[in-house]
Formats: C-alpha cells, structure tokens, sequence
C-alpha cells in the first residue's frame, strides 16, 4: 500500500511539474498546461478514492493524533 501511495505523489508531482515546463514553454498558446494539470486532478482523486478504500477494507489502520 506504501508503494502504491508513492507512486500517486511522485505522479501528482511530476504533473505538476510538466504543467510548470508547458507554461513557459508555450507561453499560454496551447492547451498542454491545462491537460497536466488535469491528470494532477485526477491522481490526486484517484490517490484520495484509493485511501478511503484502503481503510475501509483494513489495509491501512488509522492511527489517530499523538
């Protein structure tokens, strides 16, 4: 499950990333920026659906604030 949670930020990271590298790149001319920035949305969606699922079948316990 740890792996699985990493990948979905490296993921979320390096769209941001891409989105950044578009932007100055195109300079607004293209519609690239918009589409990382949408897969950012939907990993991050993704990442959130996948933890709610992992804790509702027990993969993951929650540990509450220390």
């Amino acid at each position: 499950m740890k792996i699985l949670v990493a990948i979905a930020f490296f993921l979320i990271i390096f769209s941001m990333g891409s989105a950044l590298v578009y932007l100055m790149k195109d300079k607004g001319r293209s519609n690239r920026t918009v589409k990382a920035l949408a897969f950012r949305v939907g990993f991050s969606i993704s990442l959130f659906i996948l933890i709610l699922l992992a804790n509702h079948f027990g993969l993951i316990q929650p540990t509450g604030i220390r």
